[in-house]
């Protein structure tokens, strides 16, 4: 298993040195390309559990649609994995499926801005900053972007799963016995740790790294826990309130492998079939880890355009703040300074990291445009400059 089938919690992952590099990109939003068809992609799969082995996702779609809800797991910064996952959504809604979307990269409380865009009350700019995706997930949108426009285009509900980042942030760093009565109030009703192959598939991650201890192991299951319980507590909530929906979840691989996390814990709040499938990759999968294993030919977004800075956490709400300069930097050369605040780019205005994001989500390499700062004058006043940036 590698370690980003699971998303870690940012304290606990920083100090372990553990969160995937995909996580945490150089600012800069990655160039637009239209996806390849996703019937395109040839379904290739080991043996599964049961000796079926699988040559075309289509021809075991009629299987996997007799069930009411349906797992498919994802590494999340592979893009032939997310256009596995829109096969999946779109052959179970030709066999008509009535269909709702669970996703583990959205939390619960900005589901009104999920259900907005959904709806078409609102553009992808403004969902984006509503939902605080890029603050809160921070993966490449555009591997999820032909799953929301698909669910777009056909009124598809999207259900936020994720608990909040600022609770499972806190658990990790105080542990479940460390929350505030407050805080507490915000946890699944229950949180199951009965399960020791569980237990002993995340310390199996866990001790893979130096410096680990028990004290953190203990906050680092809890967090899993918590992660697994939040989401199926959520979609049962869902599949209770809307009896005739299927329902398709998409999570990390590791809350899904032999249905130890969100499965086994949804199926203990609401009694329905279900079925799993992991998407392999580069890892080696045990075959009974799913009841079915999707092997795609590997599919790459093509590079996107990067300013090329490193940026503060917060901008003091008056842009985003350059920190530093990576390798051949377009910015830098350009004659963006440390300490800059960026307040335009393009016809984009700045206040924030999910600004720059959104104005470079569409923007290739090579690409020049206009970069308007804020820059501290001799005199402690401000001034503006533009530069014009080429992206790299």
């Amino acid at each position: 298993m590698t370690f980003d089938r699971f998303l870690f919690p940012t304290v606990l992952a920083v100090s372990l040195g553990l969160l995937s590099a995909a996580a945490l990109p150089e600012a800069g939003g990655p160039a637009a390309a239209p996806p390849p068809p996703a019937d395109s992609l040839p379904i290739e799969t080991p043996g599964t559990p049961d000796g079926r082995v699988v040559t075309d996702l289509e021809q075991v779609l009629d299987a996997i649609a007799q069930h009411r809800v349906v797992f498919v797991g994802e590494n999340h910064d592979r893009y032939a994995d997310h256009l596995n996952q829109l096969k999946v959504i779109e052959g179970l809604r030709r066999r008509g499926k009535d269909l709702a979307i669970g996703v583990e990269f959205f939390q619960q409380p900005y589901q009104a801005a999920l259900d907005d865009y959904i709806a078409g009350a609102i553009e992808e700019p403004e969902f984006l900053r509503r939902s605080q995706y890029f603050d809160r997930w921070r993966f490449d949108y555009r591997l999820y972007r032909p799953i929301l426009r698909y669910a777009r285009e056909h009124r598809i509900p999207v259900i936020a799963l994720n608990l909040e980042s600022e609770l499972t942030r806190r658990v990790g760093e105080v542990g479940i016995a460390g929350l505030t009565e407050a805080e507490r109030g915000r946890l699944p009703e229950r949180i199951d740790r009965s399960d020791p192959a569980y237990e002993a598939r995340i310390k199996g991650v866990f001790a893979q790294h130096p410096g680990a201890d028990k004290k953190s192991f203990e906050h680092f299951i809890e967090v899993q826990l918590l992660w697994d319980e939040g989401m199926a507590e959520r979609a049962a909530v869902y599949l209770r309130a809307h009896p005739d929906r299927t329902l398709v979840v998409l999570a990390g691989g590791g809350h899904v492998e032999y249905g130890q996390g969100i499965p086994q814990r949804l199926l203990r709040r609401v009694k329905v079939t279900s079925t799993t499938l992991l998407n392999v990759g580069d890892q080696e999968l045990d075959p009974a880890a799913a009841d079915y294993l999707l092997d795609p030919q590997p599919v790459e977004l093509p590079p996107g355009g990067l300013l090329g800075v490193q940026l503060a956490e917060r901008g003091e709400g008056r842009g985003a703040q350059v920190q530093g300069f990576g390798a051949g930097s377009g910015a830098k050369a350009a004659g963006l300074q440390e300490g800059d605040f960026i307040v335009r780019i393009g016809e984009q205005p700045v206040e924030g990291y999910a600004d720059i994001r959104i104005a470079l989500l569409d923007r290739r390499p090579g690409e020049r445009l206009p970069v308007e700062v804020r820059r501290k004058g001799g005199g402690g006043e401000d001034k503006r400059l533009s530069f014009e940036v080429e992206l790299h």
